[in-house]
């Protein structure tokens, strides 16, 4: 049982959620249900977002962009004095894990649901964390982590931490500032891009060296405390499938995980957590290597984003607990209550291209609809804009089974049963990392993606040559405004109509004919075959085609058609009526914005001399930099933004001269 000494409630009415999104929905669902009214808040962008909605009032909180907005600590005060709130929940992400906020509520005579600004300091910053960790016994990865910063200082000491290193910035997470380096000779370049974008991201280019585990697992033990000396953990996480060092599939409990191994690392967190008299909810992450050993990464103060598995497979609400907590109450259970039951993977849907490096997205999400045999957190519908100023994660789909392979088959057929139509995302790259013969057997590591990159975004053609016969077929009997006009009946139309089209960017050319009662007749480039549709009815379309009947769904905007089949989500844009043009040739010189995102840096100006592959501008848009080059050598004539600037796709943001070819010198 828990104990306590001297009560000190500190009791609230009115919770204002510091986030956006999901998280901030799931904050207040839980915070109803215990009777507490809630607040949301929003920045221009969000104005309409399903958040602001669903709380109880709502405050306008700036610009579009988290500096203007969710990263404004007065601009949050001044919301919850406004509204009268007289909590604050963060949810996770902007400022969970800034000491500023708590300290600030402290002072306002607000509370704060999280730990105290002085646990989230002494454990935000990962060389302070590491050092106190290895003081309170805990095993940590062997590395640097001084304040001397010097660039010669952190060559010498990662050539004594030997290679292959990983060089991570002090403050935040999410794998900014993060880097993996090989040999000696990379090491200074990693070393400046990883400080740049630590600068960059969080204001602090300080970084830490620790040497390489390779092929590790990623294990996080989830903690719970409370101010009266009580921790417990509530199981593990195995968090080992990551891209750009961030998380995509989790899992509870762990296939690598034994039951004595889990005690031994959960008590290990619990020693560390009381180390520090910490409160609240919070998650030590480790990696455990081949062998077993486990070694302390960092420890993240605050709810995090893969909560849902842990609460499936115990039964508790975890934002419960932390507003119980932060009331003043005792945890209401022991270690021996908490009870792990059956199996739970959660996958993170994302706005983003895998097959552009996972560049992010944004725009209108046409068509949304999200199965109801998964637990769902999204905070997303038809229509709703998709910004470029936030994180790519757009939802979380979770699956609860007996065991490890029911909630897989479940989660898998969920997942495809989803439609996101409008922007691209990595729903397809999802459902092939949980039907890899790897991830089935549990034996994904953190180079699982990197092992794996070219099976996991493998095409499925069959559903590809599908997908073009059917998109044929609904330009043919879809309008411009989405309408349904194709008759099935018995009336005939046996002349055909030219399309011309893309898929995903590949050109088609089609003859479709009606040949009536639903059929129609494709001439697509050089093969011919018969569809029929069976039925539509609004986004729904049922159709046959060679003896097998299937289910698709589909929404039109316009020239371009959105079309979702096998799991695969397709954007078909119809080029019949366009006048030829001539396209821009590979290496023109021209360079365009490849997402929407803001201006971070210019790394060349109007008139300077440039080489192929050097860089020009670099953008950034939900957390991720993306470094645009010059496709040829010459001179720059036209730089058309400026640093702090939004750009849209496509928008021409510098144009290269190309050298002219030199003229051989007359032999004499």
């Amino acid at each position: 049982m828990t104990t306590t000494t001297a009560s000190k409630p500190t009791p609230f009415t009115k919770v204002l959620v510091a986030n956006r999104g999901e998280i901030a929905l799931r904050v207040i669902r839980s915070a109803r249900e215990l009777g507490y009214r809630t607040v949301a808040v929003y920045s221009s962008a969000d104005r309409n977002a399903r958040h602001v909605r669903a709380a109880d009032q709502a405050v306008a909180i700036g610009g579009d962009l988290p500096a203007d907005s969710y990263l404004r600590i007065d601009r949050i005060i001044e919301a919850a004095k406004l509204s009268g709130a007289d909590a604050i929940h963060p949810g996770y992400g902007f400022l969970a894990e800034n000491p500023g906020l708590p300290k600030a509520c402290k002072e306002a005579g607000i509370i704060f649901v999280g730990p105290s600004a002085e646990s989230i300091v002494s454990m935000g910053h990962k060389a302070g964390a590491k050092q106190l960790m290895m003081g309170a016994g805990v095993p940590c990865v062997p590395g640097y982590q001084g304040e001397d910063q010097d660039e010669n200082r952190l060559i010498r000491e990662a050539d004594n931490v030997g290679f292959p290193i990983m060089i991570k910035a002090t403050a935040g997470g999410g794998g900014r500032g993060m880097r993996l380096v090989e040999k000696a000779e990379d090491f200074p370049a990693a070393l400046r891009s990883a400080r740049s974008e630590a600068e960059s991201a969080f204001g602090d280019p300080e970084v830490i060296l620790e040497r390489a585990i390779i092929n590790p697992r990623h294990i996080e033990i989830q903690v719970m405390a409370d101010r009266y000396g009580n921790a417990v953990y509530i199981g593990e996480r195995d968090c080992s499938i990551q891209r750009r060092h961030q998380k995509v599939v989790e899992e509870a409990p762990s296939p690598a995980v034994s039951p004595e191994l889990r005690a031994r690392m959960g008590e290990t967190a619990v020693t560390a957590v009381k180390a520090i008299h910490y409160e609240g909810a919070g998650t030590l992450e480790f990696l455990l290597d081949q062998d077993g050993n486990f070694y302390f990464m960092e420890m993240n103060t605050r709810l995090q984003v893969e909560h849902p598995v842990t609460e499936s497979i115990t039964g508790l609400d975890l934002v419960e607990l932390q507003l119980r907590v932060a009331a003043g109450q005792p945890l209401p259970l022991s270690q021996d209550d908490i009870v792990l039951k059956g199996h739970s993977i959660e996958v993170r849907l994302c706005a983003e291209s895998p097959s552009e490096g996972f560049m992010p997205q944004s725009g209108t999400m046409a068509l949304w609809h999200m199965p109801d045999t998964l637990r769902v957190e999204d905070a997303v519908e038809s229509g709703s804009e998709i910004p470029p100023f936030y994180d790519s994660m757009i939802a979380k789909l979770i699956s609860t089974g007996a065991d490890r392979e029911e909630a897989r088959r479940r989660l898998v057929s969920g997942l495809k049963d989803a439609t996101a139509l409008g922007v691209e995302t990595n729903q397809a790259f999802l459902s092939a990392c949980l039907e890899h013969p790897t991830f089935i057997q549990g034996e994904a590591t953190t180079a699982f993606v990197d092992n794996h990159q070219d099976e996991l975004l493998a095409r499925d053609q069959g559903a590809d040559d599908r997908a073009r016969l059917l998109a044929a077929v609904l330009l043919y009997t879809t309008d411009a405004q989405g309408s349904y006009g194709g008759s099935i009946s018995t009336i005939t139309h046996r002349l055909p109509i030219i399309f011309r089209f893309s898929v995903g960017g590949e050109a088609a050319d089609a003859r479709v004919s009606n040949q009536g009662n639903g059929t129609f007749r494709i001439q697509l480039d050089d093969a011919a075959a018969e569809l029929t549709l069976d039925a539509v009815d609004g986004a729904r379309v049922r159709f046959t085609c060679e003896g097998l009947s299937e289910t698709a769904e589909m929404i039109r905007a316009g020239s371009r058609l959105y079309l979702r089949y096998r799991g695969h989500s397709y954007r078909v844009d119809d080029h019949t009526h366009e006048a030829a043009v001539a396209g821009d040739e590979a290496g023109d010189g021209v360079i365009r914005a490849s997402m929407n995102g803001r201006v971070v840096a210019l790394h060349a100006g109007e008139g300077d001399t440039v080489e192929a592959g050097q860089p020009v501008v670099v953008l950034e848009a939900m957390k991720m930099e993306h470094v645009h080059v010059a496709a040829v050598a010459g001179t720059i004539v036209s730089l058309t933004v400026s640093e702090g600037e939004q750009v849209t796709a496509g928008k021409v943001i510098a144009e290269v001269i190309p050298a002219e070819t030199a003229t051989p010198a007359e032999s004499n």
